[in-house]
């Protein structure tokens, strides 16, 4: 059984807490033109990608306490379901967006209502790191949260790849890190071992991939991109051939080529 690392979820939810206001002002200056364009996502409009964030706050919102002696996954094990809720997801986006009549004021008032529930939630949850029932499982509630942070670092990069007219959202940088840690620590659960250094600076290293072992120093494959490189790749925004063929991956080494444990979601 995997065993999580234990976080603070105060310290996790003010990274997503932080993150959620600098989207939300970026959405409210967003001119009304482009909230009907197509974003990167295929079958998804800018307006629908903004109402999914609705369902990403709101599931914090419905979190009750885990019934006891029950399996508590991790982040990783935890949406490895993602892909089987896939339509699921995409409705709830587009139901929320045509009861908000695809108007961007209602848009973002549907997510700030989502958020005062969620804010609620937490008072009751904490302090501490409880074991709470999510959609797809029991899971405490510090990882929990860690798959809050991957998905607003991962829709503000949609978003801003959806609009490039427009300034990105500059996302503040501990949201961003621990979104990026979050994925790398999700990589090295999924595929455990030292051979292979993966580096995102500034912000995390792990070590992964088993396969002749080292006995010091730095591993003999090392792989290396920036933070929004690594989070495109591990969402499976984009493929690691695309990728390192464009420069945009540094990998020295005859195991440093991730293209097979990728995405992670």
């Amino acid at each position: 059984m995997v065993v999580a690392k234990r976080i603070d979820p105060d310290v996790v939810w003010s990274t997503y807490y932080d993150g959620y206001q600098v989207l939300r002002e970026w959405l409210v200056g967003l001119p009304h033109r482009y909230w009907g364009h197509e974003s990167v996502l295929p079958g998804w409009t800018v307006t629908e990608l903004a109402a999914h964030l609705v369902s990403v706050v709101g599931r914090v919102g419905e979190l009750t306490p885990a019934a006891r002696s029950v399996d508590v996954l991790t982040a990783s094990q935890y949406v490895l379901a993602y892909d089987t809720n896939a339509g699921v997801v995409a409705d709830e986006a587009r139901a929320i967006a045509a009861a908000a009549r695809s108007q961007p004021d209602r848009v973002v008032a549907a997510i700030d209502d989502a958020l005062a529930v969620a804010v609620g939630r937490m008072e009751q949850l904490t302090p501490g790191d409880p074991v709470v029932a999510g959609r797809r499982g029991a899971i405490r509630l510090s990882q929990f949260l860690l798959t809050r942070v991957i998905e607003i670092v991962t829709h503000a990069d949609d978003l801003a790849r959806s609009v490039r007219e427009v300034e990105p959202p500059a996302m503040p940088r501990s949201t961003q890190r621990t979104g990026v840690r979050a994925l790398l620590d999700m990589l090295a659960e999924r595929v455990p071992g030292r051979t292979v250094e993966v580096r995102v600076p500034p912000y995390a290293a792990v070590q992964c991939i088993e396969g002749p072992r080292h006995t010091r120093g730095t591993p003999p494959n090392i792989v290396e991109m920036d933070a929004a490189t690594w989070i495109r790749l591990a969402t499976g925004r984009v493929a690691w051939d695309v990728e390192a063929h464009a420069g945009r991956i540094s990998a020295s080494g005859e195991r440093a080529n991730l293209a097979g444990h990728l995405p992670l979601l």
